[in-house]
């Protein structure tokens, strides 16, 4: 790595482009150098699109004649010519980690200095070379909410957190604040004399107490949120000491510790710069993340992906991420917004159009009068969901709008004014007034942003949207269409089938489409102010209207930050959204993940008593089909005032135009329109609410940390002490077999089939995130730790532990395996004719040396990115994966674990090839291997067949030859 450039303010000896370097001089700030790519004096400069132009500033200043060569920049600069053929390097500014993916890349890191230590190699040595942020906001989970009144489990004893809860309460009829349990609402502190200036609240807001799960004992309400932060900390308290620990034994790390908020959330307010200055230079602010929602940064005109855990590892050692010239569409936004309209509307409007056009693995720029319409939130949102429509990013150039929500947020005046005129100097910064600033991109597609009119996405993919006003007659629909993406298959003669129960001892009902979970979460719309604000001042409406949410209804309100939790209630409109139950238990990553609290059980057997299509609705942008919850086999993403509607109607099967929501005490109907907000009543909240004193207060909430963390014991040493008896931290084997030289690549001969699976197997099916079953390999692990059910915590908390990682590979109940004919985490172990677990399955292939592929169908690792989802089928003993399609990032993942991604021949599958899944397959890989080479493929019934290795470039052939990405970085620093 002795060519990398390891800082600006000291260039390498004879830089390529040190010719370039120009000075920013103003009497306002101290002056700045710079690269600045106009001094090429080339006109193709100006017609690139932006995110062009910050790729190329990164080659130039990065030229090392290393990783970055003077070709690459030539290549960037002809991209009219270059895209879809050039490969080129992309170094970012920095690497953003969220826990749940940041805890494997950190535990592979230490597990590296120990390798390296044991060959007489300076453990200090490995140390993320890019400036890293990893942010704890992955680990909680709704332990307590507003009606977690249910049976609960076996007691835990007084050491746990839970039961040290129970000295605040007695038994269920106790009452605490002058009121009966299972209320909603609680007593009221919104007199007119606590109430904002200027309001008079017209409904008494009271206050509920809330239940322990576990023991149905009151625990006052403003401790929701402080009761389910103490036992995150502590369930997870392993994992905090070895964040710690890396905080003080790494050089570039950065952690952010739990509670500050989720990880976009924290890279919005916290940690982007649009323009980063190091030792008197300054450049363009990009990122490269572990999470899928990094791409919201883009919105921001900062340049940023999300990629895989693997690949954030090479990037933070100093590795290029390696990238096509991509193609760039040009997304033009003209017309007015419809007032009913909100972002999210915008977002999924966009995503399903974008889908359509067939832009995967590109990259999209926004332009056209229309942007102009939306603020800087607005704009994150949209740059959010690009996963879901498969591009690269979405990116808005930095503009005046942008630079107004920079004054209210993280810019001091000087930084704004350097900020301004370096985006200027270098053609950054974008002007919709002048026509002659239009860059060319591949393709111009135009939307025409009034016709878009308020939809919700689901019941189980976020591409398929339906206008509110058809969701009644889409959700029958629905009941009729066999079982597919959207079909449930319910018989006409039970599709009204109506399911009496007790709750709190009052009696309700369920049906097809009653919703049982409302969630507003912190994924894709807890960082615009908009739609959050909407949802409050709906909220205020209804319950001003006499409106309200049924107390069976799993509501939550999960912000991403402190931030919004600070402007609802700053705004009034906090204590309406807790009347309806959507009350803040917690910032982080909950419901999105599966993990939300269980259902009451009476409302599941109710569900499981009809065999009832049950719905979940949910401000996010992932709900496959049982995330959320085993028995909730619908779920839709909607905005969040849409989230509040549906929770307040109870069900999906309504038309909510021409339906009223429910009746006011006075039996008068209501509408959704009665208590819509308008659009002049949220942008007029916003202003007075989101302001810049909000922003500073809260950075510098986000810099203290938090008392636990503070507190917090770790070690002072630069190997970690892994402790043998943690079930957390785990030092994994990747390292175990590091030799010095690099063998050339092996066949695989005889290889069985672990799994043969279908279409559209996501990361969610390989590697689940959730909770773990009681029935699994890896709850019998943790049973053999001592541990009991309660203490299982879910597998994304217990990604630092490879042996449970390992047992949890494919152990989605979702999974469909052809070898064994029904849904279940279960494979046929071909010798012997058993069913076994995947795990066990595996175990006994590697016992026997009998190497595993896997067969499977299109989109082949699809949906969030998940290092485990390649490093699990890794340590099951996978050697390659033969697929009709990839998902790239996971594609990725699977040649930087060595394991082989290839795909059959166009036209051809398993089906057409007359593959039944059983047959011995032989793999024969030449010696000198080149990129998208075509293999033969034979089998034991002596077929043949072809296939093509997708290693794309020169970059995966190195790492696959060496095993995969982490060996090849070790063995650089053994030399």
């Amino acid at each position: 790595m002795s060519g990398f450039i390891m800082a600006l303010g000291t260039l390498q000896h004879d830089h390529p482009f040190e010719h370039l370097i120009d000075t920013l001089r103003c009497e306002k700030y101290e002056e700045r150098r710079y690269f600045n790519p106009q001094k090429l004096s080339d006109a193709r400069y100006e017609k690139l699109p932006f995110c062009m132009r910050v790729l190329l500033e990164s080659a130039i200043r990065k030229c090392d004649r290393f990783y970055v060569k003077t070709e690459d920049v030539t290549n960037i600069l002809d991209w009219q010519t270059q895209q879809n053929q050039a490969e080129v390097p992309f170094l970012p500014a920095r690497v953003l980690l969220q826990d749940f993916t940041g805890i494997p890349a950190m535990v592979d890191l230490a597990a590296m200095r120990d390798a390296l230590a044991k060959q007489g190699v300076d453990p200090n040595l490995v140390n993320p070379k890019c400036p890293t942020d990893l942010i704890v906001d992955h680990s909680l989970q709704i332990d307590y909410s507003k009606c977690a009144i249910q049976t609960p489990p076996t007691p835990v004893d007084d050491r746990s957190p839970a039961g040290r809860s129970s000295s605040r309460g007695s038994s269920s009829n106790t009452q605490c604040g002058g009121h009966r349990l299972g209320q909603r609402g609680g007593c009221s502190k919104a007199s007119c004399s606590d109430a904002p200036s200027g309001r008079t609240p017209s409904v008494q807001i009271e206050n509920t107490p809330l239940l322990c799960p576990f023991h149905l004992q009151p625990v006052s309400e403003p401790e929701t949120m402080i009761r389910n932060q103490e036992l995150e900390l502590n369930r997870n308290k392993e994992r905090l000491q070895f964040f710690k620990w890396c905080s003080k034994a790494f050089k570039n790390v950065n952690v952010v510790p739990p509670d500050i908020g989720a990880v976009h959330q924290v890279n919005l307010e916290y940690l982007c710069q649009v323009v980063q200055e190091e030792e008197g230079f300054i450049y363009p602010d990009s990122v490269v993340g572990t999470d899928s929602h990094t791409t919201m940064i883009n919105g921001l005109g900062i340049l940023g992906w999300g990629v895989g855990g693997i690949e954030s590892e090479a990037v933070m050692l100093g590795q290029p991420v390696s990238l096509t010239l991509p193609q760039v569409i040009g997304c033009k936004l003209v017309g007015s917004i419809h007032p009913l309209a909100t972002s999210i509307d915008i977002v999924l409007g966009i995503t399903k159009y974008l889908r359509q056009a067939g832009i995967s693995g590109k990259f999209v720029e926004f332009f056209g009068p229309g942007v102009s319409q939306l603020s800087a939130p607005d704009r994150t949102t949209i740059a959010n969901m690009c996963p879901e429509y498969n591009a690269t990013i979405s990116f808005f150039p930095v503009d005046d709008i942008t630079l107004e929500h920079f004054k209210h947020t993280i810019c001091s005046k000087e930084k704004l004014v350097v900020l301004e005129d370096y985006l200027k100097a270098v053609k950054l910064f974008r002007s919709y007034d002048d026509q002659s600033e239009e860059p060319q991109y591949t393709e111009v597609i135009e939307m025409n942003l009034s016709s878009i009119v308020p939809h919700i996405s689901g019941p189980k993919r976020p591409q398929d949207r339906v206008a509110i006003t058809c969701m009644k007659e889409d959700f029958i629909n629905c009941l009729n269409e066999k079982v597919g993406f959207k079909g449930f298959h319910v018989s006409k003669e039970k599709q009204g089938t109506l399911i009496p129960f007790l709750h709190e001892g009052a009696e309700y009902s369920l049906a097809h489409g009653s919703v049982v979970i409302a969630a507003i979460i912190s994924c894709t719309n807890n960082c615009n102010p908009s739609v959050m604000l909407a949802a409050g001042l709906l909220a205020k409406k209804a319950v001003e209207a006499g409106l309200s949410v049924k107390p069976y209804i799993r509501t939550s309100l999960v912000p991403g930050s402190g931030t919004v939790t600070h402007y609802l209630n700053t705004s009034g409109v906090l204590p309406f959204l807790k009347k309806l139950g959507f009350e803040v238990v917690g910032y982080g990553c909950a419901t999105c993940v599966g993990n939300t609290a269980p259902l009451p059980e009476s409302v599941v057997d109710a569900i499981k008593q009809g065999d009832l299509v049950a719905c979940g609705v949910l401000s996010g942008n992932r709900h496959l089909e049982g995330r959320l919850c085993d028995c909730v086999r619908a779920n839709y993403l909607a905005s969040p005032p849409l989230v509040v509607a549906y929770a307040i109607a109870g069900t999906i099967s309504i038309d909510l135009e021409m339906e009223p929501l429910g009746v006011n005490s006075e039996g008068k109907d209501v509408y959704l329109r009665d208590i819509w907000p308008s659009k002049e009543e949220v942008h007029h909240t916003e202003e007075n609410i989101v302001i810049a004193s909000m922003f500073k207060e809260l950075r510098s909430k986000m810099g203290k940390g938090n008392m636990f963390w503070n507190v917090l014991d770790s070690a002072e040493s630069a190997l970690f002490p892994w402790d043998p008896k943690s079930t957390y931290i785990h030092c994994p084997p990747f390292f175990s077999k590091l030799s010095n030289e690099v063998c050339s690549p092996q066949s695989i001969d005889s290889a069985h089939a672990l799994l043969f699976l279908g279409d559209k197997v996501t990361t969610d099916h390989i590697s689940p995130a959730g909770s773990i079953a009681r029935v699994s390999p890896a709850a019998r692990y943790l049973q053999n730790k001592r541990l009991t059910p309660r203490e299982f915590n879910s597998y994304g908390a217990r990604r630092g532990n490879d042996a449970v990682m390992t047992r949890g590979t494919f152990a989605s109940i979702k999974l469909q395996n052809r070898l064994i004919g029904k849904t279940g985490p279960k494979t046929l172990h071909i010798p012997s004719g058993q069913m076994l677990d995947v795990f066990d399955a595996a175990e006994r292939y590697q016992r026997d040396g009998v190497p595993l592929i896997i067969l499977a169908g299109k989109e082949y690792g699809s949906g969030s990115s998940r290092d485990w989802a390649a490093k699990g089928p890794s340590l099951l003993g996978v050697r390659a994966v033969i697929a009709e399609s990839f998902e790239k990032i996971h594609k990725n993942h699977l040649v930087g674990m060595g394991i082989a991604p290839l795909q059959f021949l166009p036209g051809q599958n398993a089906d057409s090839l007359e593959l039944c899944g059983k047959e011995r397959f032989t793999i024969n890989f030449p010696q000198e291997l080149t990129p998208r080479q075509q293999l033969t493929v034979e089998t034991s019934t002596g077929k043949s067949f072809s296939v093509v290795a997708l290693l794309e470039n020169e970059l995966d052939m190195v790492f696959f030859r060496n095993g995969g990405i982490l060996k090849y970085v070790a063995r650089s620093l053994q030399q």
